[in-house]
């Protein structure tokens, strides 16, 4: 019974890649839904574009 925490998890990454997204001048909303997709990848896919 595990999928409490683990939705709470992947939410709070979400967020935390929207909030690098604008950081970065792109479109915090896109990113956090290619998170709720991607998850981690994302977070990758985040930390290694170029910043506009």
């Amino acid at each position: 019974m595990m999928e409490g925490p683990y939705f709470v998890g992947w939410g709070t990454l979400a967020l935390i890649n929207a909030g690098i997204a604008q950081g970065k001048n792109r479109t915090g909303l896109n990113w956090f839904l290619l998170s709720l997709v991607l998850g981690p990848v994302a977070t990758f896919l985040l930390l290694i574009v170029e910043k506009r």
